[in-house]
C-alpha cells in the first residue's frame, strides 16, 4: 500500500482547517491503495528549527527530529492542506518542512488549499517553490475558496460534487507519481 501522509499546516487556535483535512482523510480512506495518517501539526508540536547540523546531514540530536524524520520517510506521497496567511503558508508547516531535506525527497506532493476569495492560491505558490527544492514532485490539488460557507452547523466541511471530484483525481494523480517516482527513491 502507497503511505500516504496527509498534513494539516495550521496550529492557530480557532482554526478551521480540521474541517477540510479531515475531508480530505475520509476521501482519501475510500481507496484501498493508500495506507493514510492524518497529521496535524499542533499535535507533532515542533519547535522552530533547533538542530546545529543542516537537514541534508540527518545528523539529528533531538528526539522529536529523530520521530519526525522517521515520519516522513516512511510516507511515499503527502497532501499538504494549508490556509493562506498574510499572502503565505503558515509558519508551523515551513518549519515542519525545513526540519528534513532528504526524507522529502522524490516523494509527490498534492495541495489543498483553503481560505477566502483566493482559497490558499498564495500559500500553494510558495508550497511548489519549496517543495521543488525539497526534490518534491508537487501539483496542485484543490483551491477551496470561501470555504468557510462550506461548514455545517458541526463545523463539517460539506463537499460539493465539484470538490469531490477534485479530490478524487488529485488522488488518482498522487498514485500515478507515486509509481513513477518510486524508482527514484
Amino acid at each position: 500500500m502507497i503511505q500516504l501522509k496527509i498534513i494539516l499546516g495550521s496550529t492557530r487556535n480557532g482554526r478551521k482547517g480540521h474541517a477540510v483535512a479531515h475531508w480530505v482523510y475520509e476521501t482519501a480512506k475510500k481507496y484501498t491503495t493508500f495506507d493514510t495518517e492524518l497529521i496535524d501539526l499542533k499535535k507533532v508540536n515542533l519547535p522552530f528549527m533547533d538542530e546545529p547540523v543542516h537537514p541534508r546531514m540527518q545528523q539529528y540530536t533531538h528526539q522529536h527530529t529523530k520521530d519526525w524524520s522517521s515520519k516522513i520517510d516512511a510516507a511515499d506521497a503527502f497532501i499538504f492542506v494549508t490556509p493562506e496567511y498574510n499572502y503565505g503558508m503558515p509558519a508551523p508547516l515551513k518549519n515542519a518542512l525545513d526540519f528534513l531535506f532528504n526524507e522529502w525527497a522524490y516523494k509527490p506532493v498534492a495541495m489543498v488549499g483553503y481560505g477566502g476569495i483566493a482559497g490558499g492560491t498564495r500559500a500553494i505558490q510558495q508550497l511548489k517553490q519549496v517543495t521543488n527544492a525539497l526534490q518534491m514532485f508537487p501539483f496542485d490539488g484543490l483551491l477551496l475558496a470561501n470555504f468557510s460557507k462550506q461548514l455545517n452547523e458541526e463545523e463539517s466541511f460539506a463537499a460539493t460534487e465539484a470538490n469531490e471530484k477534485a479530490a478524487e483525481a488529485m488522488l488518482v494523480k498522487l498514485e500515478k507519481l507515486h509509481y513513477a517516482l518510486k524508482e527514484l527513491r
